[in-house]
């Protein structure tokens, strides 16, 4: 059973205040202040889970503190409230992070019910997810892994078991979901963690190259070689080798890395000696390596050995749910890098991350993130400042969103968005005739903008100067 959620409330009307607070029949523990000043003064000493506050104060402007919210108490979501709406009051107060706004008078008490709760369930959700990553870091060495989705868990429930063992395995999956961290997270957990991890990309790599990389070579071996070197077998002796895109090697190399997992020895290119090494393998490949075998592209007796732990990491579009924690963590990281003030993620952003098809994966997505921390001018992460191909605004046709998994509201939403971003496409951006082909207004087709995270400005013609485009 969970605590009461602490709500704070400002509006300059007395009145009004207990109208909401008489409206939300106690259940959450609210604090009522009817100034600027001391809705302040509350937030030092207090930890609240929604803030509500009206835009329209005496001598001063709620937007003034939903900024302060956003970057001083970045865990307190907002709810914007005026009786003087307009759109945009609306739209200031959500590129500013609020997550809802409500127009006074606040007549409907199931309303602002709904809103709340509703708002108190995402901030749930990220304390959840909050709680369940320090408890899997105090089980396991885990903090390369962000994201605590059914999959994930179910990942790290394996590396469990395996991460001790001193037995070869095999990583499976897309490009970009992030193989090599999971294998540097075995490493990490094994008993080998006191000697080093070293990471080999087979796939950008000849085999002459390879070969020399891995095994090492002497002097005079070929052109070049003035001075014998060790390979990275040596180097990682006692430790662990990750052999990324392993089906990406010739068969005759395969051979040679056969030799080495069966009787622990190699010769160093240009060598007659063997040399023995203590060094745990694992590899990694984006294909179907089974396929693969079938075709003769891969032996079949490196496979097996191999394959003797398989770990096969689901594509992001398969665990969606990792996506709000993943982007959380690399817009952190990003502001960390670029010496940016802490940004927040609208919910049209968040909308758009979740409904993308992530075909690059864990890297897309933080490549995303990392451009939208850049172009961000504001202290919230809006659609615009997302690359072109994720935000909708390049002229893509495609419905990102997988229907078969997707619940109602995610479908409806999805076409509602493709729906919106043609119209937009085929009149230039002109609003007056996309919301007209829509047969909607074009105050309701603002307001469905907003809700889908699209920026109509992109579409937006130079050329064109009707009054359709202005807010």
């Amino acid at each position: 059973m969970k605590d009461k959620a602490r709500l704070l409330i400002v509006d300059d009307s007395v009145e009004s205040l207990e109208l909401i607070d008489t409206q939300l029949d106690n259940k959450y523990h609210t604090s009522l202040v009817t100034s600027l000043s001391e809705a302040r003064k509350k937030l030092l000493n207090n930890r609240y889970h929604i803030a509500i506050v009206d835009l329209v104060l005496p001598g001063e402007n709620g937007l003034d503190l939903i900024r302060e919210l956003t970057t001083d108490h970045p865990y307190t979501a907002v709810i914007a409230i005026s009786g003087q709406a307009s759109i945009e009051a609306a739209v200031m107060a959500m590129k500013l992070g609020a997550a809802e706004f409500l127009v006074k008078p606040l007549s409907n008490p199931d309303l602002i019910n709904i809103m709340v709760e509703k708002t108190l369930q995402a901030q749930w959700l990220l304390e959840e997810n909050r709680r369940l990553s320090a408890m899997l870091r105090k089980e396991l060495d885990t903090d390369l892994i962000i994201g605590n989705s059914v999959p994930i868990q179910s990942i790290i429930q394996k590396l469990k078991k395996i991460a001790g063992l001193d037995t070869l395995a095999l990583i499976t999956g897309e490009t970009g979901v992030g193989k090599s961290v999971f294998a540097e997270l075995i490493h990490r957990n094994s008993p080998r963690r006191g000697e080093k991890f070293v990471s080999v990309n087979c796939g950008s790599l000849t085999e002459t190259l390879l070969e020399s990389l891995l095994f090492g070579h002497k002097r005079g071996a070929f052109t070049d070689a003035n001075r014998d070197k060790i390979g990275y077998f040596q180097e990682a002796n006692g430790g662990t080798l990750f052999l990324d895109e392993i089906t990406e090697t010739s068969l005759a190399f395969q051979v040679k890395l056969l030799k080495v997992l069966e009787t622990g020895v190699y010769r160093a290119v240009g060598s007659d000696e063997d040399t023995r090494t203590d060094t745990r393998i694992i590899a990694a490949s984006n294909k179907d390596i089974e396929a693969l075998v079938k075709e003769g592209l891969f032996r079949e007796d490196l496979y097996y050995r191999l394959n003797v732990i398989n770990l096969h990491i689901p594509p992001l579009r398969e665990r969606k749910d990792d996506i709000r924690v993943l982007a959380s963590s690399f817009v952190q990281e990003f502001c960390d890098k670029y010496n940016k003030a802490e940004l927040k993620i609208s919910p049209g952003v968040m909308s758009l991350l979740l409904n993308y098809n992530w075909k690059g994966n864990i890297r897309e997505l933080r490549n995303a993130l990392e451009h939208a921390v850049i172009m961000a001018e504001n202290k919230v992460v809006q659609p615009e400042d997302l690359p072109e191909s994720v935000s909708g605004t390049s002229g893509s046709t495609e419905v990102f969103v997988e229907i078969d998994n997707a619940s109602w509201a995610q479908a409806r939403d999805a076409f509602s968005k493709h729906y919106i971003q043609n119209l937009l496409a085929k009149t230039g951006g002109n609003v007056l005739r996309a919301a007209a082909m829509a047969e909607i207004t074009r105050e309701n087709f603002y307001k469905k903008c907003t809700k889908l995270g699209i920026n109509w400005r992109k579409y937006r013609k130079s050329s064109d100067n009707d009054n359709g485009g202005e807010i």
